[in-house]
């Protein structure tokens, strides 16, 4: 996979970063495996020395942790070197884990590690969620807008202090490794949102994601009208250009300021009543193979049909007439209240 991708696009993945709590735990499991050790090379010691295994246990945690109580047996000429050099070492080991220990407790590392753990285990539980790669500018409003219709998000930065700034479920690592997406669970997620600062991050980004789930809905952030078109020969979904669309909606709001409006308060007002939503008909649903016109939606549900999609991957066919045989598999584009919406989408749910 990696080597088709640097020969097709000329791209290399940035190295992997791990965080600095990481290597303090590391440091603590290697200071606690070092006393392990130590302990268990002084009992074999003793016990070659001819101590009992528990004189032999008791004699070398009373020496590593130089409490000063007596030998339990009088120690010959060997006995006495191999305790001294016994009393060097522990002493030195248990040193060192009280360093660690407490650099671990003053820096918070512990806390770190006990919180990323909780985390890590809500992401595993998670399904149906989003998945938003780069937490820039575009990265934030979009978690900002799923957040605000009730999704579930995970956040996966390779800079630390951006990926925490979002309060939230998160990752720290590098998207373009499988492992990174994996383990935000992108083999259960609802869609994965690519806003990388890096167009040729975001193409091998969406070609791991694309190899991984072939069902997954992939949104890539583009920079230009070339890369958006390589994003969708690498599998993207939807390839947006931000730059583009902003442009064009200055536009809109200078040539029709109040056709501009409306749209942009019933997709993002919150407080507003009406809703434009996406409506799917699944195959013996109510609405399956039935014309619009004998299903007559507006009086039944309140909803407005502004436009659909007979199958996917057709083009959309705004303000169908009456005629329109809706079928299975066909997408809905309506408007209304969330109560007419519900009732509209209950519609196209098949009957059990």
């Amino acid at each position: 996979m990696a080597s088709f991708v640097v020969r097709r696009f000329g791209l290399s993945p940035p190295p992997y970063d791990r965080s600095v709590s990481q290597g303090a735990l590391r440091r603590l499991g290697v200071a606690l495996l070092g006393l392990v050790a130590v302990t268990v090379l002084g009992t074999v010691g003793y016990l070659l020395l001819g101590f009992t295994l528990l004189e032999a246990l008791y004699q070398t945690v009373t020496t590593i942790a130089t409490v000063g109580f007596r030998e339990v047996r009088p120690l010959s000429p060997v006995g006495m070197v191999f305790t001294i050099v016994l009393i060097l070492v522990g002493v030195g080991v248990v040193l060192y884990n009280l360093g660690v220990i407490l650099e671990a407790l003053t820096e918070g590392h512990l806390r770190q590690h006990l919180e990323r753990r909780r985390m890590d285990k809500k992401i595993e539980s998670l399904q149906g969620h989003v998945i938003v790669c780069g937490y820039g500018r575009v990265g934030r409003a979009a978690r900002e807008q799923l957040l605000a219709h009730g999704l579930e998000v995970v956040v996966v930065d390779v800079n630390p202090r951006l990926a925490e700034e979002g309060d939230g479920l998160y990752l720290v690592g590098d998207v373009t490794d499988d492992a990174v997406l994996r383990r935000a669970g992108v083999e259960r997620a609802r869609a994965l949102v690519v806003a990388l600062e890096s167009d040729a991050d975001t193409v091998y980004t969406t070609l791991s994601a694309r190899a991984i789930r072939g069902d997954l809905v992939i949104v890539a952030r583009a920079r230009t009208t070339d890369s958006a078109a390589k994003m969708l020969m690498a599998g993207a979904t939807h390839a947006v250009n931000p730059q583009l669309i902003g442009g064009r909606r200055l536009a809109v709001f200078a040539l029709q300021p109040d056709v501009a409006e409306f749209l942009d308060v019933v997709m993002h007002e919150e407080n507003l009543d009406f809703r434009i939503q996406q409506v799917m008909v699944e195959p013996g649903s109510p609405l399956d193979g039935r014309a619009l016109a004998d299903l007559d939606l507006r009086e039944h549900t309140g909803g407005l049909v502004l436009a659909i999609r007979p199958a996917a991957g057709r083009p959309l066919e705004p303000n169908p007439p009456a005629s329109t045989v809706v079928p299975a598999g066909a997408v809905l584009i309506a408007m209304g209240t969330p109560e007419e919406l519900d009732a509209l989408t209950a519609l196209g749910r098949a009957r059990g």
